[in-house]
């Protein structure tokens, strides 16, 4: 049995087939068939006397696919050529290891196998972990049935676990197409949507997914997921507890109620739910990567090590070991084993830099200089309207700056509530772009703006007299915030670029943050974002903005956190200082930083780092 899974012979063919793929490349510039079919005959002679079970060719497609990525080969052309292999090597009928005493010889021709059957050995691939080959497979089927709703469905959901994203989205809405009542294709397709940060699309795509089916449990544990990204955490709870009542062993529920745990504080809670999980199955990456978040990790806990690194190697989907390595990360960033640490941040990013949409650095440029260009002081100056209400609170900063913790320390008032990071900003930003482009929103949009925003601060947070927005990429639409409430304060935190932007590469974003996964990158972003904060400070009147230095406010708490409070107009109180005691719910990566003491040990903490980061080192400069 234990020799099924021993791929390493697979993965050497794999890699030796690459090379061979690689150096014809290189002598057919002219002829694009040439290499592909060399590469399936050398693929018959190498595979001819080994039993390639399903296992074994899924390891050899994916050594051979990122053999070709490190060989510089262009990631459509290296999915393409993949493609044709597995197909290859799965229709030849090569499976000798299903009979261990088998002989292997040259396959006989075949009859084209039924839609049927290419069905069924797709969802034979697909429930053995062989996603590469059932995606073969299926893309096989409907390349002879064109209106194969299944047979979509089922090549998305295979191209998702491969995390060939866009791929699979195409995928997904050919069968909503040819199937529009189908709700297991609008649940994936919910579900990715969610992985690539487009939730309002995922919220709309999993309640459609319900209508069709209510009792689609899959489907209603996956919006709990997406309202947890969209900061409506007693909605998302609401989602899992119901799903749980049905399905007490609903593996994804239980993953979304430890979640919601660990954003209220309850580390035991949330651990005892993660050892559920882990008792139903054993090695689920996203249970064993959450574990790492519920403490500081020490040597004594060498096992998980161990663990994680065996599921690892056992070949898991790119969305599943990018989430696991930036938990390997963090362990070993943790034991100071920094080199290693270094290391598995970099897969990571690497994996969901693969995925995500690509950040364009003249895109962002180009953004910024178009809210300089129509948010001038002498128009920002003449605006009327919006609303006089001091209720809302703005704390912005880049990700990672220490906004989640100032928010902490002043929702510590009982005068103030935390709302969290909302969308409504950015939302708003979207749909008003073209008129915020040419200048201050009219006076009729603005008052609409400031009593909807009203209605939610309302919402989250009955009856407070201060209620704080945590949302850091409010950094971009300063100036239409203050048309909209020109009374509203803004605090902005100021922490070291390095440790900023060193920290924002250790952390999993969604896609949708895409300058994070490349240092060079999250360099260009953080000096845009520092050109447009130096325009907000000379066009917003004195005394709208408090910068906030993190070192000095970790360094003498008490100093600043009076000045943030005589900042806000709200007299001083001593639960301001005891901030880590204060129960609430806290939606955001630094759900357990908050809740310990004022620490010092994330100041110059790139220094662990240094050889690694040139790209970084220029912002201190």
């Amino acid at each position: 049995m234990l020799q099924w899974f021993n791929a390493r012979e697979a993965s050497e063919i794999g890699n030796s087939l690459a090379d061979k793929f690689v150096a014809q490349t290189a002598d057919s510039s002219t002829d694009r068939d040439k290499p592909v079919q060399e590469l399936l005959r050398h693929a018959d002679g190498d595979t001819r006397t080994s039993r390639l079970n399903m296992f074994k060719r899924a390891k050899l497609a994916n050594a051979f696919k990122w053999r070709l990525l490190e060989k510089g080969i262009e990631k459509n052309i290296a999915d393409e050529v993949t493609h044709k292999l597995v197909l290859h090597l799965s229709l030849r009928g090569s499976d000798n290891a299903q009979n261990p005493g088998a002989i292997a010889v040259p396959a006989a021709p075949a009859a084209p196998a039924s839609t049927k059957e290419l069905l069924a050995r797709g969802n034979e691939c697909f429930e053995q972990g062989a996603f590469a080959e059932a995606a073969a497979i299926y893309r096989e089927l409907v390349g002879r049935h064109p209106r194969h709703g299944v047979g979509y469905r089922n090549l998305g959901a295979a191209l998702f676990k491969l995390g060939r994203y866009t791929e699979s989205e195409a995928s997904l809405r050919k069968a909503v197409e040819l199937d529009p009542n189908n709700y297991e294709s609008y649940g994936t397709l919910g579900t990715l949507l969610r992985l690539v940060g487009r939730t309002a699309e995922s919220e709309a795509m999993l309640r459609r997914a319900l209508k069709l089916n209510p009792k689609h449990a899959d489907a209603r544990a996956s919006l709990g997921e997406t309202l947890l990204l969209l900061g409506r955490v007693r909605d998302a709870k609401a989602r899992f507890e119901k799903v749980l009542k049905s399905a007490p062993r609903h593996v994804q529920a239980l993953l979304g109620t430890a979640k919601v745990a660990q954003m209220e504080g309850q580390f035991e809670e949330a651990a005892a739910i993660y050892g559920r999980v882990l008792a139903i199955h054993p090695k689920m990456p996203q249970a064993w990567a959450a574990l790492p978040g519920l403490s500081k990790m020490t040597a004594a806990d060498s096992d998980w090590l161990k663990t994680a690194e065996e599921i690892v190697a056992g070949g898991i989907p790119p969305d599943e070991e990018s989430t696991l390595r930036f938990a390997m990360g963090k362990y070993l960033d943790d034991v100071k084993e920094y080199p290693r640490a270094f290391e598995n941040f970099k897969r990571a990013n690497d994996l969901q830099k693969a995925a995500a949409p690509a950040y364009l650095p003249d895109v962002r440029t180009g953004f910024v200089d178009s809210m300089i260009r129509s948010n001038t002081r002498d128009a920002i100056a003449h605006a009327v309207g919006g609303s006089d209400s001091v209720k809302p609170v703005f704390v912005v900063g880049m990700a990672r700056s220490g906004t989640s913790l100032t928010e902490q320390i002043v929702a510590s008032h009982p005068a103030v509530r935390g709302a969290g990071e909302l969308l409504f900003w950015t939302d708003a930003a979207r749909e008003h772009e073209a008129a915020i482009e040419r200048g201050v929103l009219d006076e009729a949009t603005r008052k609409k703006l400031a009593e909807d925003y009203l209605h939610v601060l309302a919402d989250r947070a009955p009856g407070a007299e201060r209620v704080i927005d945590k949302a850091p990429f409010n950094c971009d639409f300063l100036g239409v915030i203050h048309t909209v409430f020109p009374k509203a304060r803004i605090i902005y935190m100021q922490r070291d670029p390095v440790d900023t932007c060193l920290s924002c590469y250790f952390q999993p974003f969604s896609a949708a943050i895409n300058f994070n996964k490349d240092l060079a990158n999250i360099a260009h972003y953080y000096r845009e974002h520092q050109r447009l904060m130096a325009h907000w400070r000379a066009v917003l009147p004195a005394g709208t903005i408090l910068d906030v230095p993190y070192e000095q406010l970790v360094a003498d708490p008490n100093l600043w956190i009076h000045k943030i409070l005589e900042f806000l107009g709200l007299e001083w109180n001593d639960r301001c200082l005891d901030f880590n005691k204060t129960q609430r719910l806290v939606a955001t990566a630094s759900y357990w930083q908050v809740r310990q003491r004022v620490y010092k040990t994330s100041v110059a903490r790139w220094r662990h780092y240094e050889k690694f980061i040139g790209p970084l080192l220029q912002l201190n400069a």
